[in-house]
């Protein structure tokens, strides 16, 4: 199983005091030396954390792949062409919340939807989708002849009672295998830490975790790199053979 690091809040540090400092630019190239397989950056439309300069700086700069997560807006899609990165994830997004609250409501929203996907596939870029682990949302996904999805595990992990807990734990197990018999490419994230996550690794045919915050306030106490070091043991030692 793969690891996806997300920096956004190295430029949420950043961008608290409107500083050039910490770099995005190094925290990425620092987590591909660390193990990362990838690097997840969050464009939002309020541009709380990452800035459109750091997309131009970062892509020609990444030995691994950059997978950009953004909301399907017309703006959004139109910097995703410009920029072309390897992997575009398409996320909701409201100015208020604190973070991505829950998954893309496909069924809702449909078409402007796959609308986003096909321009960003017509343009050579993979597409994803952050979806909730529901059955009837992987329907719709497939019927968008998306690639990839990405289950959100928010639920999962905020969950502290033992029953309910394993209960979202299965369902995340049976949304993955659907998805799977289906042909699609299964990433998972959204509230992983170094405590919670073997439980997700442990279930067959997810391809990429994409982990940031825990990463991220982990590297205050240890270090960046021995953070992302830590967080990748745990996922190659839990992952099924």
């Amino acid at each position: 199983m793969l690891l996806g690091v997300n920096i956004d809040h190295i430029a949420t540090i950043r961008e608290a005091r409107g500083t050039h400092y910490p770099s995005v630019v190094k925290a990425a190239l620092d987590a591909e030396k660390a193990g990362a397989d990838s690097i997840t950056l969050h464009l939002r439309e309020d541009r709380r954390h990452m800035q459109d300069q750091d997309l131009y700086e970062l892509k020609p700069l990444l030995t691994t792949k950059m997978n950009l997560e953004l909301a399907p807006t017309d703006e959004m899609i139109k910097i995703a062409l410009d920029v072309k990165p390897q992997d575009v994830c398409l996320v909701p997004e409201r100015r208020e919340e604190r973070t991505t609250e829950g998954g893309l409501d496909v069924v809702k929203n449909y078409n402007s939807i796959k609308d986003a996907c096909d321009r960003l596939a017509a343009g050579g870029i993979r597409v994803s989708l952050f979806i909730a682990p529901n059955l009837e949302h992987i329907e719709k996904a497939i019927m968008m002849n998306v690639p990839v999805i990405e289950i959100h595990t928010g639920h999962y992990a905020n969950l502290e009672d033992k029953k309910p807990r394993l209960e979202e734990l299965a369902n995340i197990e049976n949304a993955v295998n659907f998805s799977h018999e289906a042909g699609l490419i299964i990433n998972a994230g959204h509230g992983l830490h170094y405590n919670n996550v073997k439980e997700i690794v442990k279930i067959k045919n997810i391809k990429e975790l994409n982990i940031g915050h825990s990463i991220v306030a982990e590297a205050l106490f240890v270090g960046w790199k021995k953070a992302i070091k830590d967080m990748k043991k745990i996922i190659m030692m839990n992952t099924p053979k």
